[in-house]
């Protein structure tokens, strides 16, 4: 199976932590060269210090907030050449239902989960023509599929991402450029821990409680661990996967109920 990501340059939003720091380590152990992306130089320094060096990858980061789409093209416009591979990760819109949101915060979660990526496909894709490899891979939702409760802001937006990322997947294909979502379940992230918080306390039940609710309806009776993201992350980011364009991939442990 040809997994070998040597010489091939990734770009990891939210690649500090949870996710995206999980894709990336996934990545560089395939020999690719990492950039880590995400709000804190702090937690990307450490972040940075856990990505694989054993083939002499270099890798760095860069500090930029997805939900300012005019900054993350001011970091990005200088560095040159663009990416082979973008894991576009962002952290997800704050929970409540869609009737009490305002137009801020739709305004917001517009801005980090579509508007920004589009900003760093199109710095890449003079690269990943000329090259003729391309990989945009997008860290969404199952929401994407079946909207969750609460989380009306997230399901809404979650959509526009899945038919823009379809639409380009059809565009770049001819040019050896997949686009494809990845659907996480469950999966113990800080957010996730924030969501079960918020959730405890709005019924007036422990986590602990609110984890088991989640159990009982995922087959594999666990929530994922991050590394389980990673690992598709770095299927697809691969020689591989290139027939693999336009899909929606649930990592979710059988969670959702649709095809």
């Amino acid at each position: 199976m040809k997994l070998n990501l040597e010489g091939k340059y990734a770009l990891v939003c939210g690649g500090s932590k949870g996710i995206g720091l999980a894709s990336a380590i996934e990545l560089s152990r395939l020999g690719c060269n990492v950039t880590l992306a995400a709000r804190h130089v702090e937690t990307l320094g450490e972040g940075l210090r856990q990505l694989d060096k054993s083939r002499g990858q270099v890798h760095r980061f860069i500090c930029f907030d997805m939900s300012d789409p005019a900054g993350v093209n001011k970091r990005l416009v200088n560095i040159q050449p663009g990416f082979h591979i973008l894991v576009l990760n962002s952290g997800g819109p704050k929970g409540g239902p869609l009737t009490e949101s305002l137009l801020s915060d739709l305004q917001s979660a517009f801005n980090s989960l579509l508007l920004s990526s589009q900003v760093i496909v199109q710095h890449s894709l003079k690269t990943m023509k000329e090259d003729g490899y391309g990989r945009v891979i997008n860290i969404t939702s199952i929401g994407l599929k079946e909207p969750i409760s609460g989380l009306g802001v997230s399901n809404t937006m979650r959509g526009a991402v899945g038919s823009w990322a379809k639409t380009l997947a059809g565009e770049l294909g001819p040019f050896g450029i997949t686009v494809n979502n990845i659907l996480p379940g469950y999966t113990l992230t800080d957010r996730l821990d924030t969501l079960m918080e918020q959730r405890a306390n709005a019924q007036g039940i422990s986590k602990a409680q609110i984890i088991d609710k989640y159990l009982e309806h995922i087959p594999a009776r666990r929530l994922a661990e991050p590394s389980e993201i990673g690992t598709v992350v770095a299927f697809l980011a691969s020689p591989a996967a290139a027939y693999i364009n336009g899909v929606n991939l649930p990592v979710d442990g059988g969670f959702l109920h649709c095809l």
